[in-house]
């Protein structure tokens, strides 16, 4: 069954973006809700989230029920999270995705 992407082009703020400063997110920022989003990122040779049904996303912070595109890109290619490259298969939307300017090559590379 497919499924669309609720968000397709990265948002201006998106930390993923060299550009972005974390600190300007709406509605304020926390660096301990931040750093707390390590949680979605995959670990190396980490092949857990195949043994489940969950899957971990970091949401947009402009568009709560989205993914952040930022994220969504970096786990996908670099990032090589396996269980979020399977879910990718059956998006109708995917062709859709762009990013916006230069990246961060790592999630601690989003920290202020």
């Amino acid at each position: 069954m497919s499924w669309k992407l609720k968000r397709t082009k990265q948002c201006s703020g998106c930390p993923w973006r060299r550009s972005a400063d974390p600190r300007s997110i709406p509605n304020g920022y926390a660096e301990e809700k931040h750093r707390r989003l390590q949680g979605t990122i995959a670990k190396p040779v980490d092949l857990s989230c195949l043994a489940s049904d969950t899957l971990r996303i970091m949401a947009c912070h402009e568009t709560h029920d989205a993914h952040c595109i930022g994220w969504l890109i970096n786990q996908i290619g670099p990032g090589n999270n396996i269980g979020l490259r399977l879910q990718m298969r059956s998006c109708a939307n995917f062709s859709e995705v762009k990013l916006v300017g230069e990246q961060h090559e790592t999630f601690e590379d989003t920290l202020p």
